[in-house]
């Protein structure tokens, strides 16, 4: 959505967001938080002409960029749920996507949602509204918010549902445990579509923190603007913090401004993370969260532990239970972990999924570990099947439906294996219908229909799929025989 001189905010207000697409050759756009809530006013106003209601759904999918920020204030001053569409996903995964969600209305910039339901193109002029001009009411607490999605083990992605009220208290425990005030400078480059993304806009935006949004991740402009802009606190998920661990010319950056690098979505690899702190002086804030719950733990800022996930924010209830039976366990003992909070979600979509994610009105985050008596929480396994890839969940059932429908497999199993820069690696082991199929062939196979990260890093030829006689895939068997991420 274009608008007169968006770069330009008016003299005395303070600058709230910044953005630059390096590809597009231009300087910095920026914009005062008056200014992106007058674009949010416009957009609602076409958005409420469209016949976007309170209690609607609204599909966005977009690449990072300021009018996506501008979207989902839109849609929630509407009292209206925006429903996040991952810009990685194709087309299968999209129209899944909208099936469980029903969205009445579409906003983006991408052409496969523009393919598959009417949609308000974010390069279209919104003529901007003074928040004087406008009158909207605070949303109901109750009413849902936003949708993201996390990957089930028996296939699609199921939607999670967040209220105005459980997104709002994970924006407070954010704040809280990362002690962000309005002096701290932080940039985004990780998608806004995921959890982790759109908490740490909305916090820096209702916070008053100074926001860069970059359209891509690259590693050189992240260290630079960590320098020029003097950042407070950076964001790493296991990729980028393995990328500055090997940086060559790391220490050329002046990276003084940090009070810290906050590592989430995946479990710190203490070698990496004492790697970059021995070339940079820089310290780690690990932290747990999950869709379903987005701030679960976090280590304390003076005193951080890479060996724990910290301890439950305030606000947060943690319990393990035995895996065998169920029972609450003691400190130390290893168990299921579950939650209790008022940020919690709603519950899914389908909702028929909802009730298995929850035990006596505890939310089953599906990990396994230990909490000591001093509520320290280590991580050690994760009950369920899922693939945590860069810190998105991937179902092995939905990569296993894909190489089914390729003439050249019988069998297929799906796993995942640790590794030191995406946190897990995809392997898949197929047995041949006829001549052995070329792994490149089926790895690419998988890449055309599904979302990069989805696609598998190795693809390996078996006689057979270890199962159970109920048919239940042997995982464990897989990979120790074949739990590695690459050949050697």
């Amino acid at each position: 959505m274009s608008s007169p001189d968006p770069r330009s905010p008016d003299a005395g207000e303070r600058i709230a967001l910044v953005f630059a697409d390096p590809e597009s050759g231009e300087g910095d756009r920026e914009y005062s938080a008056e200014r992106l809530d007058a674009l949010a006013n416009g957009l609602a106003a076409a958005l409420a002409e469209r016949g976007v209601r309170a209690g609607r759904r609204v599909a966005l999918m977009s690449s990072n960029r300021p009018e996506f920020v501008v979207a989902v204030r839109a849609v929630w001053k509407l009292g209206a749920a925006v429903v996040l569409l991952s810009p990685a996903w194709k087309r299968t995964e999209v129209a899944h996507a909208l099936e469980i969600t029903e969205p009445a209305h579409a906003v983006g910039d991408h052409p496969v949602l523009a393919g598959l339901m009417p949609m308000l193109h974010l390069d279209e002029p919104v003529e901007p509204v003074e928040p004087v001009a406008a009158d909207y009411k605070d949303p109901d607490p109750d009413a849902d918010a936003v949708l993201v999605f996390s990957s089930g083990t028996t296939g699609m992605p199921k939607a999670v549902r967040h209220t105005h009220g459980s997104f709002a208290a994970a924006v407070r425990h954010w704040r809280d445990a990362l002690a962000l005030t309005a002096r701290d400078r932080i940039q985004i480059t990780t998608p806004p579509s995921h959890i982790l993304g759109l908490l740490n806009i909305v916090t820096a935006l209702d916070t008053g923190a100074w926001l860069r949004l970059h359209r891509r991740f690259d590693l050189d402009r992240m260290l630079h603007h960590i320098q020029a802009d003097r950042i407070t606190v950076e964001m790493a998920v296991a990729p980028i913090a393995l990328a500055l661990a090997n940086h060559p010319g790391l220490e050329s950056y002046d990276l003084s401004s940090l009070r810290f690098i906050m590592w989430g979505a995946t479990p710190v690899t203490p070698s990496v993370a004492e790697t970059v702190t021995r070339r940079t002086g820089v310290g780690w804030v690990p932290a747990y969260g999950a869709s379903e719950l987005p701030v679960i733990t976090c280590n304390p800022l003076d005193g951080a532990r890479l060996d724990s996930a910290g301890r439950a924010v305030p606000g947060v209830t943690l319990r393990t239970v035995s895996l065998e039976t169920g029972e609450p366990l003691g400190p130390g003992e290893v168990g299921e972990i579950q939650a209790r909070a008022e940020s919690l979600m709603a519950g899914y979509l389908p909702d028929e999924a909802t009730a298995e994610a929850f035990a006596d009105g505890w939310y089953r985050t599906g990990d396994v570990g230990r909490i000591d008596a001093d509520g320290w929480l280590t991580l050690t396994d994760r009950s369920k099947e899922m693939i945590k890839v860069r810190g998105f969940q991937v179902a092995p059932a939905e990569i296993e439906g894909v190489l089914h429908g390729h003439p050249g497999v019988a069998d297929c199993a799906v796993f995942g294996v640790p590794d030191e820069a995406d946190g897990e690696a995809i392997v898949a082991a197929v047995t041949a219908q006829g001549a052995p199929p070329d792994p490149a062939e089926l790895i690419a196979y998988v890449g055309e229909r599904l979302a990069g990260y989805k696609r598998p890093r190795r693809v390996v030829v078996v006689p057979e799929i270890p199962r159970l006689p109920s048919g239940k895939v042997l995982r464990r068997v897989l990979k120790e025989r074949h739990g590695r991420a690459t050949d050697h």
